[in-house]
């Protein structure tokens, strides 16, 4: 095993690295951005070091400048973790380059698959359904070939996910504008300015397909993850396993998932997603070649560390489960925090956590990145923490996903908590199976989109996290001067405007 480990990533992912390693005994590096210097991870590592400005692409995006530190630190391995440079085949390169481990497949499988243009290739050749689509090196390519596959589409980035790098385009006038716009956001992202489109589905579901791997030819798939409860492409809400899925349907997908990661030369963790349409069909969107963010959801019904499954695999060792041992037991759900405000089209909020309590009790699980007096900054993507829940069942879950929400408290900064706890009380994510399009059809981004009966929910559901983590008023003779529960409901008002 690795005696020391660089985390060439930042927030709530490179802590749960962090704390993974250390149950291992493997000594950390943290790297950090100008605006990361006080950061939960930094403060938890072993080591940390600067890597330079605040623009990602002057500090979590330069190869060279993490090499240097992994160098000058005697790091022998290098975790990504997810987003940044963690699919970037020519950083997986350069570190077998450079005589030091890249925690994740090696770069001919990123390439194969890392690219979604690749992957869509890779599929058809194993005879895995696509979504049909085509590429868009040039604009005049691009239009020659959307008249072919038709109109509404999605222009995608290449090097990406996560909505960054997307655009919905409904009619040929539109193309140009979004593949513009698509490339620019893209290259901010990840480097990598390149898009391709694909036909829209018509209200699909979003299924994945967890991967391990090892260097002995030894392929899983760890069940499937429903990641259908989306936001502008992003998603909100994770569970494990999917819902009212048909079993042959699920067998389906998992060969499918097997037979793309061998045909890749797949090896660690990795993610193959698909889309589901109405009538019982399935076709491959895309690989993750990483960790996802939602991987807690699979930890928990498996009772796997995926994390430390990928340092061993890593190390040259093999897997030995056997299908009993990550066969899932009962439920999971993943609810992402994100410092946006859910009152305000989910603007970023970022600022100072002046106050902090997070859940906890059976079957709940935190992932974090953030702290009591940390300044969360505008530079990066707006996810704070993740909050998990596992069951016996999906109900118990849900119960567990409730509770847990009711009790955590974050002051000084706006949250998507209200709004997930909107989500647990809509009848039809509760009965489960809902598609991509859900979301966004029930809580459109318009002025006043919410009726009054949501509203008033959401109004609660703030008034009590507000009310919960701020000081008690001041107590006379006859009582408190004003009810928390006025001060908080005017709040919630004041941030609706």
């Amino acid at each position: 095993m690795f005696p020391k480990l660089l985390i060439a990533n930042r927030g709530e992912i490179a802590v749960r690295i962090i704390r993974a390693c250390r149950e291992l005994n493997i000594r950390t590096v943290a790297v950090y951005s100008e605006a990361d210097r006080a950061a939960l991870h930094v403060r938890l590592a072993e080591e940390a070091y600067l890597l330079g400005p605040t623009p990602a692409t002057e500090s979590y995006l330069r190869i060279d400048k993490i090499l240097a530190v992994a160098k000058q630190s005697g790091a022998p391995a290098i975790h990504p973790g997810y987003g940044f440079l963690s699919e970037n085949a020519e950083f997986a390169a350069a570190c077998t380059q450079a005589g030091v481990t890249f925690i994740g497949p090696p770069s001919m499988a990123i390439r194969a698959l890392g690219s979604k243009t690749a992957g869509r290739d890779l599929a058809r050749s194993v005879d895995v359904p696509v979504v049909p689509g085509g590429r868009a090196d040039t604009d005049e390519e691009a239009e020659r070939s959307a008249q072919t596959v038709g109109f509404p589409l999605f222009v995608k980035a290449v090097a990406g996910g996560g909505g960054k790098g997307m655009r919905l385009v409904e009619r040929p006038a539109d193309l140009p504008a979004a593949l513009r716009t698509a490339r620019a956001e893209a290259q901010k992202a990840f480097g990598n300015g390149s898009v391709y489109f694909e036909k829209r589905l018509l209200a699909p579901r979003h299924v994945e397909v967890q991967i391990l791997a090892d260097t002995h030819g030894t392929v899983l798939a760890l069940g499937e993850r429903d990641c259908s409860v989306q936001r502008r492409h992003q998603k909100v809400l994770e569970e494990a396993p999917a819902p009212h899925l048909d079993p042959a349907l699920r067998a389906r997908l998992h060969e499918a998932a097997l037979r793309l990661a061998r045909a890749a030369g797949y090896v660690n963790a990795g993610t193959m997603e698909f889309l589901l349409d109405q009538e019982g069909g399935y076709y491959f969107l895309e690989a993750n070649t990483r960790l996802q963010v939602e991987h807690p959801v699979t930890e928990l019904v498996t009772g796997l560390d995926l994390v430390q499954l990928q340092l061993r695999i890593a190390a040259g060792e093999q897997l030995t489960l056997a299908p009993g041992e990550y066969a899932p037991r009962g439920a999971a759900l993943e609810c992402r925090i994100y410092a946006e405000d859910p009152f305000k089209n989910f603007i970023p909020g970022p600022g100072k956590i002046i106050g902090l309590r997070e859940p906890g009790g059976p079957g709940v699980r935190i992932d974090s990145g953030v702290y009591e007096g940390w300044t969360v900054p505008t530079a990066y993507d707006s996810l704070i923490a993740k909050v998990s829940t596992w069951g016996r069942d999906r109900s118990q879950a849900l119960h567990r996903m409730r509770r847990a929400l009711r009790e955590y408290h974050i002051q000084g900064i706006p949250t998507t908590i209200p709004f997930h706890a909107q989500i647990l009380e809509e009848p039809a994510f509760l009965a489960g199976g809902v598609d991509t399009t859900y979301l966004d059809r029930r809580f459109p981004d318009r002025p006043h989109a919410w009726s009054e009966a949501e509203r008033a929910v959401a109004v609660v559901a703030a008034a009590v996290h507000a009310s919960r983590r701020r000081p008690e008023p001041p107590v006379g003779p006859s009582g408190p001067a004003i009810s928390p529960w006025v001060l908080a409901a005017r709040q919630a008002a004041i941030r609706r405007g």
